[in-house]
């Protein structure tokens, strides 16, 4: 049963009954895209955790190995406005591995594991994120041109319980300390410290977060 949000109890009937058409429709979508995404994952021989929640259709390449762990939650396609009408893209190279643990939250993002990509416990990947730990091509055009396989490589990690904003673009060998924010639309190139807020074009320091003294203790 679908309970009315607090907020449209003043709205039309009309819009009333079309908010509760919406929930169902988001609910059924969850519920196939799950179905659909345990299949794909199966196939993929990957190891997935109980509890996982997929909105849309989830596009896997997977030929190292992938971990997801218990409650992961994943946006893929056109139900998050943020990401926009991008799926959620899932990539690992041979003997690459990219480990996604408990209660993660990934919407509408690519990750490419080509050496390995691990995103901890809690943590969340906003709308549009592009996670690489590879250069993917040659750093000198003639390696290029001829296809020599000089391709740098370094391994990533996220969180636990970071916020990668919408749009950041996360580079290989980083590492994103605990709790730690990165503001929309940044391009991460260097280690982030644990609950800093950083942001910007290469993303650089904005100020520090508060830390709970049983967290720090």
């Amino acid at each position: 049963m679908f309970r009315i949000p607090p907020y449209a109890k003043n709205m039309p009937r009309q819009q009333i009954v079309s908010l509760s058409i919406d929930a169902v429709l988001v609910r059924l979508r969850i519920i196939l895209g799950t179905v659909m995404a345990r299949i794909l994952l199966w196939r993929y021989g990957a190891t997935v955790g109980s509890g996982l929640s997929v909105s849309g259709r989830l596009r896997c390449k997977i030929r190292g190995s992938l971990i997801i762990g218990k409650g992961v939650r994943v946006n893929s396609g056109s139900n998050n406005y943020v990401g926009g009408d991008k799926r959620t893209n899932l990539q690992t190279g041979p003997s690459a591995l990219l480990k996604i643990e408990d209660n993660v939250a990934i919407s509408n993002s690519t990750i490419v594991a080509n050496n390995s990509v691990h995103i901890y416990e809690g943590s969340f990947i906003g709308g549009g994120c592009d996670i690489y730990d590879t250069d993917f091509h040659e750093l000198l055009p003639e390696d290029r041109e001829k296809s020599r396989a000089n391709i740098r490589t370094g391994p990533i990690e996220i969180g636990p319980r970071a916020f990668v904003g919408a749009h950041t673009i996360v580079l290989k060998g980083v590492k994103i300390g605990e709790g730690a924010i990165i503001g929309a639309g940044s391009v991460v190139s260097k280690n982030i410290p644990a609950y800093q807020i950083w942001a910007g074009c290469p993303a650089k320091f904005i100020r520090e977060l508060p830390v709970l003294q049983e967290e720090s203790s």
